[in-house]
């Protein structure tokens, strides 16, 4: 079992759910009708499944990213970050395969169940829309290092990364809600997405000497390290640029804009980026972003459903 945990790779889960938790959130805080209110618009049922639904396919990324790379050889003794299941042999390839026809079977089981409770047996055409959605995710999940032709080693996990645990995370799920798609929710969207990416150019900068020797073409082995860096400030910068513009469209007020706290372990973290001289070091930074996105996730979608001062007053006075 600690193997199996060590091959789901727990802190990358945070970060997955970041957008599905935005774009609940945004739901329950724009209602769709003036007849509705924010608790008949928001299901808990569907919230749930969509959290469970995308645990699901980070873990299945998680698996198959270990069996990949482990049977083409590209985990080695090179490799700077942690070993892998694979990598160290606590986990045979064919133990691992099967884990992720596994995961990608309940994947698909709680995507279906996903559907069936934000659609019932009404929309057809959104649910048949959603279910290839969620199956493109898992075969894209599986794709990013398994076969000849996987789309990571020839640097298209950003964008895979970008599109699904940014755009389809945030819009989908409010969609599911709404059965609506925002203009405006695009910014933070964007944001969850790119901060994603940030969390992968990490990985691939701490990675860049082991991943030449092994032919993997991420961005970062096709850029070269130096732009790399200048790329992850454009992630970074631009995240936080798309998140402050929302906040500004959308009409927050002064106490709304708390979710700012998140900025500062970004901008710590771009100042360490800049300094860093060995690719070793970057390596703790990966849970820092994660964290950091998750952090920035929660603050808004809390910013998006009350005023910090009212609930202050309610908690410390009792609303007088």
């Amino acid at each position: 079992m600690k193997h199996w945990i060590e091959a789901a790779r727990l802190r990358t889960l945070p970060l997955s759910v970041s957008g599905i938790i935005v774009g609940s959130m945004y739901a329950l805080a724009h209602p769709t009708a003036d007849i509705l209110t924010p608790t008949e618009v928001f299901n808990w049922r569907l919230f749930g499944f969509a959290i469970l639904t995308t645990l699901f396919l980070q873990v299945l990324s998680n698996f198959a990213n270990d069996y990949g790379d482990g049977v083409k050889g590209t985990d080695n003794d090179d490799r700077v970050g942690p070993k892998r299941t694979i990598q160290s042999g606590a986990i045979s390839a064919p133990a691992m395969k099967r884990a992720i026809m596994i995961t990608s079977f309940l994947t698909l089981v709680s995507a279906v169940l996903l559907i069936y409770y934000a659609f019932g047996k009404s929309n057809i055409f959104y649910s048949v829309f959603f279910l290839i959605l969620g199956i493109l995710a898992i075969v894209s999940a599986i794709r990013y290092t398994v076969g000849n032709t996987a789309y990571g080693y020839r640097g298209y996990g950003d964008a895979f990364v970008f599109v699904f645990f940014g755009l389809v995370s945030t819009l989908g799920v409010n969609f599911l809600y709404s059965k609506e798609l925002d203009a405006l929710l695009f910014l933070p969207a964007i944001a969850i997405g790119l901060l994603s990416v940030a969390v992968l150019n990490l990985n691939n900068m701490r990675d860049e000497e082991s991943d030449k020797k092994s032919n993997k073409n991420t961005v970062v082995v096709k850029i070269g390290g130096e732009k790399a860096k200048k790329y992850h400030y454009f992630l970074i910068v631009s995240a936080m640029i798309s998140v402050l513009l929302f906040a500004i469209l959308e009409g927050f007020k002064f106490d709304q804009y708390i979710f700012l706290i998140a900025y500062i372990p970004l901008i710590k973290h771009l100042n360490t980026v800049a300094k860093n001289k060995n690719p070793k070091e970057l390596d703790p930074e990966l849970k820092k972003v994660a964290l950091s996105t998750f952090l920035l996730a929660v603050l808004l979608s809390l910013c998006m459903i009350f005023f910090f001062s009212d609930l202050l007053v309610n908690l410390f006075l009792g609303g007088r």
